[in-house]
Order: C-alpha cells, then structure tokens, then sequence
C-alpha cells in the first residue's frame, strides 16, 4: 500500500495522482464490436469519387477504420488488458510505453502513434500506375546516386518505424515495420537483398501468426547489418496477434490485415530470389483473406496486384498460358470498374493497362516478341488517347470553375450596388 501522505502538500500530490471513474471517457467496444473497414458505410467519409462499393449499397471508408485498428490510437487494448483505472493512472503518471529519450521525449504517446503512421501509411512519392505490391524485376545496370541516397534514407526510416514500433508495445505496428523494411530492402537491392528481404517477411508473418514471438531477433532487423551473436538462443516469449491469449484482447482482423501485408511481401522477396512455386503459394495464401472484403477500388487494388503477381511467377517460368489465365481474372475486375456506373473508371482503366503491360512482358518471355510490340502499342496509343481527355476535363472543368467565379463576383457587384 505504501506509505500515507502526513502534510498538506503531501496529500495534495496523492490525490492529483488518483484517477476519478466520472473523469473516463465512454467504455471501450467489445472486440466483437471492432470490424474495421470491413463493414461499409453510408457516406463517403473522403473526397474523391472512388469510394462507392461496386455492385452493393454504402461506401468504402478508405481503410480508416482498419488504421485505426492497426494504430490503435485510443489504446482500445491496453484499457481492455489494463482496466480503465489502472490505464489512466498509468497514463497521468507518465508509465505508459512510449519513446522517453531524444527528439520525441516531450510527445505524447498518441503523437509519437500518429507519426509512425506518416511512416507506416504514407503515400507513395512516385504516383506510378504499377502498385507497390506487384514485384517487378528490377533492371540491372548503374542507378542514380540521388535515387540510391533517396532509397537508403527510406529503409533508415522504416529501421526508425520498427525501433518505435517496439518501444510502443504495438504488435500490430511492428508486423507492418518489417513488412515496410522487407520492401525498402527489395527497392535498394534488388535480388542481392531478396535472403535478408525474405528473413524479415518471415518475421512479420510470425508476429501475425498463432504464437510466439522473440523480441530480440525482431529488433535486430533494425540494426545497420543485422546479425544475432553467436550464442543467442531463440527466446520466443511474446504474443502473436492470433495466438488465442491476444485475442481475447485484440480482433482477429489486425491478424488478418498484418497477414495481407506480411505474404505479400513474402511472395515478392520468394519471386525475387526465383523460387517462383513458393512465391506463388504465399501471394495464395492473401486470396481467403479478401474472400469477404467488400468490392471497392482500394480493396480490388489488392485483389489485382495478387493476380499480377501470381501471373508473372508463372511469365517468369515461361508457361504463358497460366499466366494469361491470372491476366484475365485481374483484367475482368479493371473492366468491372471501367463498365460499373458506381465503378471507378480511373482505377478500372489503369487496371487494364498494368494488366497488358505485364502480358507483353509474359509475351516477350516466350518468344512472341511481334504480339508484345502490337500489345505495347496500343497501350501506349490507349494512354495518350486517355492523356488527351484528362487534359480536356480539366480544361472544362476550370472553365467552369471560372465561370462560377465570375458568376459569384457579379453577383455581389450587383448586391452592393443595390445597398448604394
């Protein structure tokens, strides 16, 4: 119990310490309760036009619910593990897990959540029209130093995102840490980093998984060169999100969302070292993880980058026919979107095209070099015909947007002239 407080200041520090119940916020949902983004909603929670659900009623939320499973920003879980007492006690005497020394010393737990998301969730810089998910061979020759610096300060961040991730105590985070860190390896490396790229998918898979896991051997990977010293021994002690114990804290479905990330990285290191059959088999595994998803175009994004993948590790053993039958899976979902009146004709025509570049590239493998050419052709014709249209709607849309201001500016004129 400790000892009881004699003076008045004594006593004044003891009772500022304690933690009134009328001062909690609203109880914490049931785990039952947190379905993340899985569930649609009813109106567009982000600007844009391509978050109506295809061929369903409501909208897709752009995955905000499921990031704020992964962040759990209002330690949902710690308040269920802790009780709210023990929790904001914790939390207003500075014991909660949190970064203590350097630049963030003085931020929040929650700020220090929120910018490990900006890491973690960020948008890509380049604004490809290939998704980051889909593996491409990388192209063997000298790379610009400014693009080297430029990707080796991206997988130094990702380092920082796993070491802040560990102090947070956020499982979740740290699956998606090294899911980040295998990608970054693959972008500096290439086939040279697929052995370390595919060591720390595995990892990001294990904390997804049913067990345990060994701290130390995930925090090495955010050392310079990671190497375990020669008497470690494995050390597994902490919970995977799916072992039965964490879920009776955390929903299956941040399991599910860490699995996603975690094959897909798998398959592309596996495709980038040739082992093309287990390549296959992990981007396999994402398929019953979307089987409930809704039908939008972020999730469908997903579902096509699984299909491309498995289709190119079938080009890059020279078997163009099962290949071209993933081409036309992940092709009908692009068309789905382009004929779809709630579709989302960008997302749909930028689907077909990656699928068409990626079947030229299977075409090219096999020795049909005169239908890849036709093929690249009209793609690139199909892309400046596209091109030209954008250019026009935006012409026409700041007409009309001139037009309106022009509208509204005479319109006051006139309002002031009739005050006079």
């Amino acid at each position: 119990m400790g000892k009881k407080a004699k003076t008045a200041a004594g006593k004044a520090k003891a009772a500022n310490r304690k933690v009134l119940p009328d001062n909690f916020p609203k109880p914490v949902p049931s785990v039952e309760e947190q379905v993340g983004s899985g569930k649609p909603v009813e109106q567009p929670g982000l600007p844009g036009e391509n978050w109506k659900l295809l061929g369903g009623e409501g909208y897709d939320d752009g995955g905000v619910a499921d990031l704020t499973l992964l962040l759990d920003l209002e330690d949902v879980v710690l308040r269920r593990k802790r009780g709210d007492k023990g929790y904001y006690e914790a939390m207003k005497n500075d014991l909660l897990p949190r970064q203590q020394f350097g630049a963030m010393a003085k931020v929040s737990r929650r700020d220090q959540k929120v910018q490990l998301a900006q890491v973690l969730f960020a948008d890509e810089k380049e604004h490809s029209k290939v998704p980051s998910e889909v593996y491409i061979e990388p192209i063997e020759g000298d790379e610009d130093p400014a693009v080297i610096k430029e990707q080796t300060k991206a997988l130094v961040t990702a380092k920082e995102a796993l070491k802040l991730s560990m102090i947070l105590a956020e499982t979740a985070c740290v699956s998606l840490s090294l899911a980040e860190i295998c990608k970054r390896i693959m972008v500096l490396r290439g086939k040279e980093g697929g052995e370390d790229a595919l060591r720390v998918a595995c990892k990001a898979c294990e904390l997804a998984g049913t067990g345990f896991w060994d701290s130390d051997e995930v925090l090495m990977e955010a050392t310079e060169t990671p190497k375990l010293p020669d008497n470690h021994q494995t050390n597994a002690t902490k919970l995977s999100l799916a072992n039965p114990a964490s879920l009776k804290l955390i929903p299956i479905r941040v399991s599910e969302l860490c699995f996603r990330t975690g094959y897909m990285q798998k398959g592309n290191a596996l495709a980038s070292l040739g082992r093309e059959a287990e390549a296959r088999e992990a981007y396999e595994l994402i398929f019953p993880l979307l089987t409930n998803e809704v039908r939008s175009a972020r999730i469908d994004w997903e579902r096509f980058s699984v299909l491309i993948n498995v289709g190119n590790t079938y080009a890059r053993e020279k078997d163009y026919t099962l290949a071209d039958e993933q081409y036309k899976l992940a092709e009908k979902i692009g068309q789905e979107h382009v004929d779809a009146a709630q579709g989302s004709e960008e997302d749909g025509k930028n689907m077909i095209a990656v699928t068409k570049r990626a079947r030229a590239i299977a075409l090219k493998k096999v020795g049909r070099d005169d239908e890849a050419k036709a093929l690249m052709k009209e793609l690139v014709e199909q892309q400046v015909k596209e091109q030209a249209e954008a250019a026009k709607k935006a012409e026409e849309a700041a007409a009309k947007r001139k037009a309106e201001l022009e509208a509204q500016k005479k319109a006051r004129e006139e309002a002031e002239k009739e005050k006079q």
